[in-house]
């Protein structure tokens, strides 16, 4: 391997490390002064390339391919505004874990504040966001800096997936020319053996993670307090993508079986739909696994253990139950992060979720399965019977009849769940169709990889984030999205064609905002109307038009026949599924309302 110029030299170094640590995929947004990275990843047989014509839809997309695998994602753009359109998807990556590698391209050093075209300031371009920074270098022919680069290289690979993962920036300066032209003598013969990696075999830096794990004492502690409880409950937040990876449902499913504790799992958890939950409906609801929780959480007793794991849960009514409950809370995280934004949390166990309860399951007192003392069956018994009436009044509103007088946004979400595939990945936008998702996606046996950005909860980029976590599986891949957000990320959805991803793409049409009819402000109109749901009025049969997907116009009443069609079929269809914002948040509520009364708390 040889280089034809200083430039190349650096990019096919740059990248041939970056490959040689276990990179496997970038998305790339065309530019000239990123030429040098754009033609190694290009040329290189081992890294898969996406090119994109969109920086933001580039970042979002490896940021949903990134959080899908678990494993780093990198992105290449130009210098200027272009890196500032990464941005957004960086500190999602960052609030939510997700393994990003930037490289953006930039001027020579003495061009920064000079009034160079096409010149920003782009050190620390991201500022606190990214777990590790760092200036590459210029390209230069020394065997002292190309070493350097290769291990700035490795570094920056190992900082994606450290503790926390999260993305990392190489702000990567490049000189004239740009492209893999000879400029002679600039670098020598004697190079294409350091180029090659100086004889060594594999990555130049390997590096071992391993794993956080917790004490014996906080182990025995934890044990102890959960064999002693009458309510424990386990809570399972949004997983990392580590920990999807990590996690081992059935053995959580053991430990809470033992303990006699219910598991209220997010549905972006991993622990609500698998082959680990039990069949409930015809064991009568004895599953740990439940689902219904943020319709009666505030019903139950409260808990006196907690252990939770994962992000802060989807569910509002559960975070405020967390913060009122007098109980000892662990929280456990591997980072030792305070993501617990009620402040009531009693303990932090800075440990990995899957090394805690692999000890927990050898720690705790053997007992015979199922065997707990009269408080932990009324516990659960308690929690079941609401599960049972939660799901029997979410039953009788998803009826055909009933949607034909009362249709709402909440029975699609059950019934993407309730006739997905097994296996598929199902990816959940943000504002209302998330919210129903954590109410109305039962728990079930289907094997599913729910996803969603909660890590800063943008409407922005969801279209590419889901595309870009379809590219990386043979899953069938569905998309819940609401109109605003559909249209906020319209340039993502040319990833379908150039990136050759299909999709179900649920379209949930509102006419604007509908989540601002939960808030308050919905009692002043004006300014609620044109300034808080702003209905826009596009028809987005046109936009799927304009890049060639399927469109189909759904009646609430035949979504679920269209949906299972479309998932029969190749190629990308949009169901778009028409409702009234207002209309549905009434009926929400009257849907509470009727479990209040099922549960005698009225």
């Amino acid at each position: 391997m040889t280089a034809p110029n200083r430039s190349s030299l650096w990019g096919r170094t740059l990248v041939d490390e970056l490959a040689s640590g276990g990179l496997e995929a970038v998305c790339i947004a065309p530019g000239s002064r990123s030429t040098p990275l754009t033609v190694a990843f290009a040329e290189h047989p081992d890294v898969e390339v996406y090119s994109h014509v969109d920086e933001r839809s580039a970042a979002y997309f490896a940021l949903g391919r990134a959080r899908r695998t678990g494993e780093p994602t990198a992105l290449v753009c130009t210098s200027g505004t272009a890196a500032a359109n990464f941005h957004p998807a960086i500190l999602e990556a960052d609030r939510a874990r997700v393994p990003l590698l930037a490289l953006t391209a930039d001027r020579p050093p003495e061009l920064r504040d000079s009034g160079a075209n096409q010149t920003a300031d782009q050190v620390k371009l991201y500022g606190d966001a990214v777990r590790w920074y760092a200036d590459v270098p210029e390209p230069e022919a020394d065997e002292r800096k190309v070493r350097s680069l290769r291990t700035t290289a490795a570094r920056a690979l190992a900082e994606t997936i450290g503790v926390p993962p999260g993305p990392v920036h190489l702000n990567c300066p490049f000189r004239k020319p740009l492209e893999p032209i000879a400029d002679p003598g600039s670098v020598p013969d004697s190079f294409s053996q350091t180029l090659a990696g100086s004889g060594r075999e594999g990555a130049f830096v390997e590096t071992d993670d391993g794993r956080v794990v917790p004490t014996d004492e906080s182990i025995r502690s934890l044990a102890t307090a959960l064999e002693g409880a009458d309510r424990p409950l386990i809570v399972a937040g949004p997983a990392d993508p580590a920990d999807l990876v990590a996690l081992d449902p059935e053995r959580i499913v053991g430990v809470a079986e033992r303990i006699g504790a219910p598991i209220f799992a997010d549905p972006l958890s991993g622990m609500r739909f698998g082959p680990h939950v039990a069949d409930s409906e015809a064991s009568g609801w004895t599953s740990p696994v439940v689902g219904g929780y943020d319709a009666y959480v505030s019903e139950l007793p409260e808990p006196d253990v907690v252990v939770r794991f994962g992000a802060s849960p989807t569910s509002k009514p559960l975070r405020h139950a967390l913060c009122d409950a007098d109980a000892e809370q662990t929280l456990i995280d591997p980072a030792g992060a305070w993501r617990e934004a009620t402040f009531t949390a009693t303990d932090l166990l800075v440990a990995s979720p899957d090394a805690v309860f692999e000890r927990l399951d050898v720690e705790l007192t053997d007992s015979p399965d199922g065997t707990t003392d009269s408080d932990r069956d009324g516990w659960l018994e308690t929690v079941w019977e609401a599960e049972r009436r939660h799901w029997t009044v979410c039953e009788d509103a998803t009826t055909n009849e009933t949607l034909e007088a009362n249709p709402f946004e909440g029975a699609i979400l059950a019934s993407v769940f309730e006739h997905a595939p097994s296996p598929a990945t199902v990816f959940v936008s943000n504002s209302m169709p998330i919210r129903d998702a954590d109410r109305f996606g039962r728990p079930t046996g289907t094997k599913l990889s729910v996803l969603a950005n909660r890590g800063v909860s943008g409407i922005d980029g969801i279209t590419s984030t889901a595309l870009g976590a379809g590219s990386a599986t043979d899953e069938p891949l569905v998309l819940v999205i609401g109109d605003l957000a559909f249209y906020h990320d319209a340039n993502g959805l040319l990833a379908v064609d150039r990136c050759s991803v299909d999709a179900t793409i649920v379209l949930l049409d509102n006419d604007g905002g509908g989540i601002f009819h939960k808030l308050p402000i919905e009692e002043f109109d004006p300014p609620f109307t044109a300034q808080f749901k702003t209905p826009h009025g596009l028809e987005f049969e046109h936009l799927a038009a304009l890049y060639d997907l399927e469109f189909d116009r759904v009646d609430p009443v035949d979504f679920a026949d269209a949906y299972r069609r479309s998932l029969d079929r190749d190629g990308t269809q949009v169901l778009s599924v028409g409702f009234d914002s207002e209309r549905s948040h009434r009926r929400r509520d009257a849907l509470e309302e009727r479990l209040r009364e099922e549960l005698g708390t009225e």
